[in-house]
């Protein structure tokens, strides 16, 4: 948007896809509607190593979780329909669904594979907003046979919180004079950023709800979180600068996971970190794209972050390549502690076309 409005005026769509791998899976094969999916490794009957990418909300009734060890899904439900990830599949399905978005011709963001926000401001009011939604919501079960959540609110934080509420295939409609009193009865954890260790703290300040949040003292919150606390009270304010913008350029492709358990054994680290290598080499392809930096993150128990990158020598976008890289730097900074997050990000782009076009020149 050109230029600014006050958060009061602005009318934020945050669209979110049910369970979407395994959702598109169902789609494919009918005879899996109703049944618990579960998208990731093959469990091999509980000894299977990896882990979980997604799964189906019949999956997830038996606590099935994504990150959680395939061998724990198993346990938890060996009666599941276990299928290995499709991400060409998954891609043109999320290719559509954001096709479908850009038709209204709203300022558009797309934030992963299968969510993206809107910037619906122009259409004036919370009830035209909450018509295009069902609008949106109906096109994409009709024309995909898919369904998605939706949330609307002032700001993006905001929205992207009600999207999350009424799943699956829900809608929730946050207007600017109920802000307050839809956030204040929720926990700390629901608002973006605040992960585990933000909350064991906030829980020590004896702050477990938004509302908690709201009556604190901000010098005190700045005095233990620093600049993060300005921004947590902000949320509850409905003030949000960032705007809604489709990317100009693809700076880095990342992706990281949280282990439902921290973990020492080696295999499902691997198994993790080639299941990233592979979600990360997808989204070269999508974007055309070749890369030379690879960082690979690793956090330990503790919240202790290490990362450590490597420049290769030419352009690329071999995932057999990435994957030995990939598992190169983890060798180098794995030193045994048990891991909480892993994460891997490819940065310093050339467009795939790019030496064919200087040729033609």
């Amino acid at each position: 948007m050109g230029n600014k409005s006050t958060d009061r005026q602005r009318i934020i769509l945050h669209l979110d896809m049910d369970s979407f791998y395994a959702s598109v899976e169902v789609r494919e094969n009918s005879d899996l509607k109703g049944k618990p999916v579960v998208i990731g490794a093959d469990p091999k009957n509980g000894t299977g190593r990896g882990v979980v990418s997604t799964c189906s909300y019949e999956a997830r009734a038996f606590g099935i979780r994504s990150a959680m060890p395939i061998s724990q899904a198993f346990v938890l439900c060996p009666h599941a329909v276990f299928l290995p990830p499709d991400f060409p599949r998954y891609a043109k399905a999320s290719a559509e669904v954001m096709a479908i978005l850009k038709s209204h011709e709203f300022p558009f963001q797309q934030v992963s594979i299968d969510e993206a926000f809107l910037d619906v401001s122009a259409v004036r009011n919370y009830a035209e907003a909450t018509d295009l939604a069902e609008r949106i919501r109906n096109d994409i079960r009709t024309q995909l046979a898919l369904t998605c959540s939706i949330g609307i609110a002032p700001t993006k934080v905001v929205a992207k919180i009600a999207s999350d509420i009424n799943k699956p295939d829900g809608l929730t409609v946050v207007e600017p004079e109920k802000l307050f009193s839809f956030l204040a009865p929720m926990p700390v954890r629901k608002i973006p950023g605040v992960g585990r260790k933000a909350e064991a703290e906030l829980f020590e300040m004896g702050i477990r709800m938004i509302k908690d949040l709201v009556e604190s003292d901000i010098q005190v919150l700045i005095a233990r979180f620093g600049r993060f606390a300005i921004a947590l009270q902000a949320v509850t304010s409905g003030i949000d600068d960032d705007i809604v913008k489709e990317r100009d350029r693809v700076k880095s492709v990342s992706r990281e996971t949280t282990f439902l358990n921290d973990t020492t054994d080696e295999q499902v680290i691997a198994a993790t970190m080639d299941a990233l290598v592979q979600e990360v080499c997808r989204n070269l392809s999508d974007e055309s794209l070749r890369c030379r930096t690879v960082t690979i993150k690793v956090r330990y128990h503790g919240f202790v972050t290490k990362t450590k990158c490597r420049t290769l020598l030419h352009y690329t976008d071999d995932e057999k390549t990435l994957r030995s890289c990939a598992h190169s730097l983890l060798r180098d900074i794995f030193d045994g502690r048990p891991i909480r997050l892993l994460g891997i990000r490819l940065s310093t782009f050339e467009k795939h076309d790019a030496r064919q076009m200087i040729l033609n020149v």
